[in-house]
């Protein structure tokens, strides 16, 4: 008995002593000082996270580059500019020591001249600064070596853009939606393969719009189908052939390599002067040939190995920087 009345009394002054404890002013003002100390340290962490990627912004700041008429390659498109969200890049560090590289958030800035603020002008190839390549299928022939083209695209995840001819479409029109319907661009490549600088005026204009009428009538209209690229066949072209396929809402393209597969070169030899030749924004000239049907997966293996995606035209020319990384590109 005595002995429970013993423990039950000091339990009682612990109990009493604890509360005095937590409701005496020096141990509750000594509390809250810790605590602020603490915030400080944190806040004073965060600040200097913040300023340590002010620092460093300027470091990852890429301008843009603007659009414009080159002398020798004509037009040239715009690429993207880069610089480091700040702000962005922040909430996603917060709470951080360090600055976690993959986790910096980068915003694009667009150039102020782009591709469609030119005048009507023959294009070679992409912005220098992109590396990315397309590969221009010219199609009037060649059937028998479609499938097996589409086919090695498919596996290697490649689409490109197919410059068709008119008359071609209207004869294989299951052809053309085999191209289609594996996700690749369409393109024009003139409605019976003229030499289009030997035209008229009103024979180009007829050469381009049969085409697209083709074109739409087989694979769908222009808002499904949209059809803003013009390859001229053999690369033939006056300013007037630019400025009505302009006219006719089309870009003319040309090519800054070719495999000249229509000479039916051996397939390794053309792979690897196509590979030889590659740069930043390339676009490779091909048609459906034996020669491109046994190299085309060499120059796609060559094309990824040196660091280059492969895109449309389209994707060609957007300004759209690829793969921004915690480093500048």
């Amino acid at each position: 008995m005595k002995r429970n009345l013993l423990h039950m009394s000091m339990a009682a002054l612990i109990l009493v002593f604890a509360v005095g404890m937590v409701q005496n002013p020096f141990t509750s003002t000594y509390i809250e000082k810790m605590k602020d100390q603490t915030a400080t340290v944190s806040k004073m962490q965060e600040n200097s996270l913040y300023e340590e990627l002010q620092q460093k912004a300027p470091s990852y700041h890429k301008a843009p580059i603007d659009a414009k008429i080159d002398r020798v390659w004509k037009a040239i498109p715009g690429y993207n500019g880069m610089e480091l969200d700040i702000d962005a890049s922040y909430k996603k560090l917060k709470g951080s020591k360090t600055i976690d590289k993959k986790k910096l958030v980068f915003k694009q800035i667009p150039p102020k001249v782009k591709l469609q603020d030119l005048p009507p002008s023959p294009i070679y190839k992409g912005n220098p600064e992109k590396p990315m390549v397309t590969l221009l299928v010219n199609v009037a022939w060649g059937n028998e070596y479609l499938p097996k083209l589409l086919k090695i695209m498919k596996n290697a995840h490649v689409h490109t853009t197919f410059f068709l001819d008119g008359s071609w479409v209207k004869k294989n029109p299951s052809l053309a939606k085999m191209i289609l319907d594996e996700g690749h661009e369409i393109g024009n490549h003139a409605y019976t393969h003229p030499d289009m600088k030997q035209l008229t005026n009103k024979r180009i204009r007829e050469e381009l719009s049969s085409t697209n009428q083709v074109i739409q009538a087989t694979l769908g209209d222009r808002k499904k189908v949209p059809v803003k690229w013009f390859a001229p066949p053999s690369g033939s072209y006056r300013d007037d052939v630019v400025k009505i396929a302009a006219e006719e809402k089309m870009r003319t393209i040309m090519w800054s390599v070719d495999t000249v597969d229509w000479r039916k070169p051996n397939p390794a030899v053309m792979a690897q002067s196509v590979i030889r030749k590659l740069h930043p924004g390339a676009m490779i000239l091909m048609h459906p040939t034996s020669s491109t049907a046994d190299g085309l997966q060499q120059i796609i293996d060559g094309i990824k190995a040196k660091g280059y995606a492969i895109g449309t035209v389209s994707d060609l020319m957007d300004e759209k920087r690829l793969h921004l990384k915690s480093s500048a590109e």
